[in-house]
């Protein structure tokens, strides 16, 4: 049995009425179907470690090139972009201009019928400390003309209905400014337009925007069941490489000891809230364990860029028949 067809028997994806007109997002369309989604992380420069020397300023690709590797790569299904997670004015500027390089390159075919070849998703900061931050962050970051946003360690289901909220306008409830940047002509529409398809899937069934979750510590998984539940949850995630320092402690003699079992449950936990919920499930895989979690029925993965990347999406895609 494919994997896809496993998954809609698990009863694993939210269920949607039809949608007549071509959709701009992919990844809804996959995720409608009952399809595994493989999306990778943009490219980017190396980065010195610290107390390493500086990376010499001529060895570093433009974000026209970055963009250019990228849009050369056929077999994503979309693009994660993480560095906004933390310091969001300092890495901003440099997304802006990535993203206005993809639009320059050919992410979205233009006239009739368009369709973006390579949708950007991007990591958000923490909602919790301050909801009207998070919420004109998340404003900059969708007049950039991305199709999703990702929110980091989700704590409980009033946080994520804060930053569902902050993807909607108020004209659709939510708290999102009127403000669209650029982002009507990154999605080849006038404003009006704009306005009307940039809503939240499955809230809305003519939306494009989508939201990944990712669920990332103790407090958040004791939460699990209550946030896989949110309305416009979209896809959850296990922030497994985050979760494997938080199931990590230090004994007496210094030594880090990872309790791999514990680890495993809470992945397997968000993994059951999201079948309970009909949520389809997330998972930040790579070669070495990509078809052990589509088994499982994780469908929508994140992959790290390069070529041990490129060879998880082979097998994901290999194992699901796309």
């Amino acid at each position: 049995m494919k994997y896809a067809t496993a998954a809609l028997a698990l009863g694993v994806f939210p269920s949607a009425p039809a949608y007549a007109q071509q959709r701009l997002n992919p990844v809804i369309d996959l995720v409608a179907a009952g399809k595994p989604v493989f999306g990778l992380y943009a490219p980017a420069n190396r980065r010195a470690r610290p107390g390493q020397p500086a990376i010499p300023a001529d060895s570093l690709k433009s974000m026209a090139q970055l963009a250019g590797e990228a849009l050369a790569y056929k077999k994503l299904d979309y693009v994660f972009e993480g560095t906004m997670e933390y310091n969001f004015d300092q890495s901003f500027p440099p997304f802006a201009e990535f993203a206005k390089a993809m639009d320059a390159g050919g992410a979205l075919t233009k006239g009739k019928g368009g369709r973006f070849t390579h949708p950007l998703f991007v990591k958000t900061g923490e909602i919790a400390p301050d909801p009207d931050l998070a919420t004109a962050r998340i404003g900059k970051q969708l007049n950039e003309g991305v199709s999703g946003i990702v929110f980091v360690d989700v704590l409980n289901a009033a946080e994520l209905k804060q930053g569902i909220a902050a993807l909607r306008f108020k004209s659709k409830g939510g708290t999102r400014s009127d403000d669209v940047g650029s982002a009507p002509a990154r999605w080849g529409m006038s404003e009006k337009e704009y306005k009307e398809r940039a809503d939240l899937w499955p809230l809305n069934p003519k939306g494009e925007l989508l939201t990944f979750t990712i669920v990332e510590s103790k407090e958040g998984l004791s939460h699990i069941r209550e946030i896989a539940a949110v309305p416009g949850v979209g896809v959850l995630f296990p922030g497994a490489g985050t979760l494997r320092g938080v199931f990590s402690t230090t004994d007496a003699s210094g030594q880090r000891k990872f309790d791999e079992a514990a680890w495993e449950a809470a992945i397997q936990s968000v993994l059951a809230a999201c079948k309970e919920f009909k949520v389809p499930c997330g998972y930040p895989a790579g070669a070495p364990d990509i078809e052990k979690r589509m088994k499982e029925g994780f469908s929508v993965f994140v992959i790290g860029w390069g070529e041990q990347g490129f060879k998880a999406v082979d097998l994901g895609r290999a194992a699901s028949g796309r």
